[in-house]
């Protein structure tokens, strides 16, 4: 049981290293006052209207049609104490006009701010949007 277990918190570290490595080449690109942003808080921000707000606000790129291109797009919020998107950087993305289109849709969304300890906070989180052919 205690091999087990052993294995599987080297197994996570593995994990999350490596996905600390992968995510590195998107470094350049986020915010200079990144730090600013709380990773950890008690209440995430969440979309008004919910996910389908955003979903409704795309429109799927006619390249990403035509070449058949479905998958999620992996996206990098930064959302300021009034609940507005300052940015969105791709983490992840399958390309196509697609991860231009869910950050145009992500940044005309408004979120609830994060909220820490009673009091809304700059709160950076990600989200993936799911691009999957009408």
């Amino acid at each position: 049981m205690k091999n087990r277990f052993i294995k599987s918190s080297i197994l996570f570290l593995i994990t999350s290293v490596y996905f600390i490595f992968q995510a590195a080449p998107c470094s350049a690109k986020l915010l200079p006052q990144d730090e600013q942003y709380s990773l950890a808080v008690d209440k995430l921000p969440s979309i008004q209207g919910g996910l389908e707000s955003v979903i409704k606000k795309i429109t799927y790129p006619r390249i990403a049609i035509q070449t058949r291109i479905e998958g999620k797009v992996y996206v990098m919020l930064y959302i300021n104490e009034t609940g507005k998107v300052d940015d969105a950087v791709v983490v992840k993305g399958i390309g196509a006009g697609c991860d231009e289109e869910a950050i145009r849709a992500l940044k005309n969304s408004q979120f609830t701010p994060g909220i820490d300890k009673g009091v809304p906070v700059k709160t950076k989180f990600s989200m993936a949007i799911n691009f999957k052919i009408p």
